[in-house]
C-alpha cells in the first residue's frame, strides 16, 4: 500500500452555508477539495484565465454568447438540456449529473442518466458501449 503524503499546511477560507452543507455529506472533504483545487488548475477559464473575473467589455461581449448556447443534446436520446451556469443551487443528483460532463464526460437527461451503470473506478455514468473508450480516456493507467 502506497503511504499517504504528510500535511504540513492548515488553509482556511470562507463559504457559503449551502456549499458548507454540501462539503459535510462528503465521507472525504479534504480529499475532494484537494482534487478539487488540482482539476481547477488543469482547467481555467478561457475567458477569465482562472481569475474569475473578466474585464467588463468581455462580459457585456460573451454574455449574450453564453446566454443563446446553453443548450446541449442528451448523449442518450437527443433530447436538448439546459446548461446550468454554475452547480451551487441544484439537488445532488442534478449536481452530480452535470458535474460529470462539466469534467469532461457525456451529458444525460435525467432519465438516461438512471438508465446507464456508473464506472466502478469513478462513478461516472457511461453507456456500455463507450466503456473502452472512457478507461482509455479517464483511467489510462
Amino acid at each position: 500500500m502506497a503511504s499517504k503524503s504528510p500535511k504540513s499546511e492548515l488553509v482556511a477560507f470562507k463559504i457559503e452555508v449551502e456549499l458548507a452543507e454540501f462539503l459535510n455529506k462528503l465521507p472525504n472533504k479534504s480529499a475532494f477539495i484537494r482534487k478539487a483545487i488540482v482539476a481547477q488548475l488543469g482547467m481555467a477559464c478561457p475567458l477569465c484565465n482562472g481569475t474569475g473575473v473578466v474585464p467588463k467589455g468581455i462580459h457585456d461581449h460573451y454574455a449574450p454568447l453564453l446566454a443563446k448556447h446553453n443548450r446541449r443534446p442528451c448523449d442518450g436520446c437527443g433530447e436538448r438540456q439546459t446548461l446550468p451556469r454554475d452547480l451551487v443551487h441544484l439537488s445532488d443528483r442534478e449536481r452530480q449529473r452535470l458535474e460529470q460532463f462539466f469534467h469532461g464526460g457525456p451529458l444525460y437527461c435525467e432519465g438516461c442518466y438512471g438508465k446507464q451503470p456508473a464506472c466502478d473506478d469513478c462513478g461516472m455514468h457511461v453507456e456500455p458501449a463507450l466503456f473502452a473508450e472512457h478507461y482509455k480516456k479517464v483511467h489510462p493507467n
